[in-house]
């Protein structure tokens, strides 16, 4: 799905800000493939290294991350409707 850094990150980011936009509350999870988990590690360490900060891997801006082999990629938003990342 994504091979170009930071993508999926700020995908991930996109998708949490417009929930927030319109509940004004977090969503539930984000569920990711294992290899879409690779690429979040690597963009979570390409943004660590340049913020000079480390951001925990384990959530994404404070969101959990569930990793599953038969996700395409998606966030489960709070009233669990699924939205897909592109």
């Amino acid at each position: 799905m994504v091979n170009s850094p930071l993508l999926l990150y700020y995908d991930m980011s996109e998708k949490l800000s417009d929930h927030l936009r319109a509940t004004r509350a977090y969503p539930l999870k984000f569920v990711l493939s294992a290899s879409l988990y690779e690429d979040y590690l690597r963009d979570v360490a390409l943004l660590s290294h340049s913020r000079g900060k480390d951001l925990d891997p384990a959530t994404h801006l404070g969101v959990p991350i569930e990793i599953s082999d038969d996700s395409r990629g998606f966030m489960v938003a709070l009233d669990g409707t699924v939205v897909c990342l592109s």
